[in-house]
This record gives structure tokens, sequence and C-alpha cells, in this order.
């Protein structure tokens, strides 16, 4: 199994919102998921009336049921997501309220998550990032809410993660990140 990595600069994460903006649905992919935590199987199954009210406007927040703990979760949409998602419908202005919001050009579904996997690894090598996926996504929100709060029981809990040494693993933070914390503090 090949192991990815969250997007640490923010640069780079610039630079692979530029490497995707040619489609607005393979940037809307990476926006999204790198701003709700998502996991792939559950960004994959949204489908338009998830992300837009009645007047086809983006909703303030998403409500759904996750396919692994078949737990609620709740999310807003930032600005971010909503510009990416304004930007993406503008393409796909005449879909219905059920068709799939990431559909796959072979067909009426979805993308499948080998199809979602290439479009992000082409575009992390594109980018000049080693070691991305689409689990990148989840793991990149997982790090920069840790690194803007410092609150691990916060990224814990958006994560659905049972230990903290299990988010910290997953958002790679290293054993030397923390002794170094130890020594750049010196009172």
């Amino acid at each position: 199994m090949n192991f990815v990595e969250p997007i640490r600069d923010v640069r780079m994460i610039q630079t692979m919102k530029r490497t995707l903006r040619a489609n607005p649905r393979n940037e809307l992919l990476f926006v999204l998921g790198i701003n709700s935590a998502l996991r792939v199987s559950d960004l994959l199954r949204l489908q338009i009336e998830d992300v837009l009210d009645e007047s086809r406007s983006p909703r303030d927040a998403v409500v759904l049921r996750e396919k692994k703990t078949g737990k609620t979760k709740r999310f807003p949409l930032n600005d971010s997501v909503k510009s990416a998602l304004t930007r993406y419908l503008t393409v796909r202005s005449t879909a219905s309220f059920q068709a799939p919001l990431f559909p796959s050009r072979r067909g009426g579904g979805a993308l499948t998550r080998k199809q979602a996997w290439s479009i992000m690894k082409e575009a992390g090598r594109k980018s000049g990032l080693k070691h991305i996926g689409t689990h990148s996504l989840r793991k990149t929100f997982g790090y920069h809410v840790y690194r803007r709060t410092n609150d691990l029981a916060i990224v814990q809990q958006l994560l659905g993660h049972s230990s903290s040494a299990d988010t910290l693993r997953y958002i790679g933070i290293t054993q030397e990140q923390l002794f170094d914390a130890y020594l750049d503090l010196n009172l």
C-alpha cells in the first residue's frame, strides 16, 4: 500500500489549485476535499442537491451520512469551496439536482475512487508533489487545522479518530517536531 502525506506547504496547495483549474470538476474535488475532511468515498457520493439549495446557490452547510462510520456529518462550505463550486456549476448549470457532483466522463455515474486517485496523482506530479493521492486531501485538512489551532482534540474530533496518537501520526506530525516544540520554547 502506498503511503500518502498531507500537503504541508500552502504555496503547494495553491499550485495544485492552479494545476487543476483547467478542469473545474477536478478543482472542486480538490478544494472540497481539503476543506471538508471527507473521505474520498463520501466526496464521490455527493449529489448536486447536497451542495446547492433550491435556488441553485451554494448551501451554507452540507449534511451527509458517512459511508465508513454511518455517522451524520455536518460541515460548512467556506468561501474557497463556494467559489470553486460556482465556477464548476457554470459548466453544469442544467444538471439535475440528483446528478452526481463529480460525474465520470465515461458514463452517467460518479467518478470512481481509482479515477479520482489518478486525477490527484497526476496533478501532484505536475505540481512537483510526491506521495500524493486522494487521502492526502483529508490529511491536508487535518494538518492545517492543527497548525492553525494547535488543538489536537478538535482535529481528532473532526477526523473521528479514537486516539490523539492516531491523529498525530495521521496528519504527519513526527516525534522530532514534538521535540522541537520543547526546544523552541526555551523559557
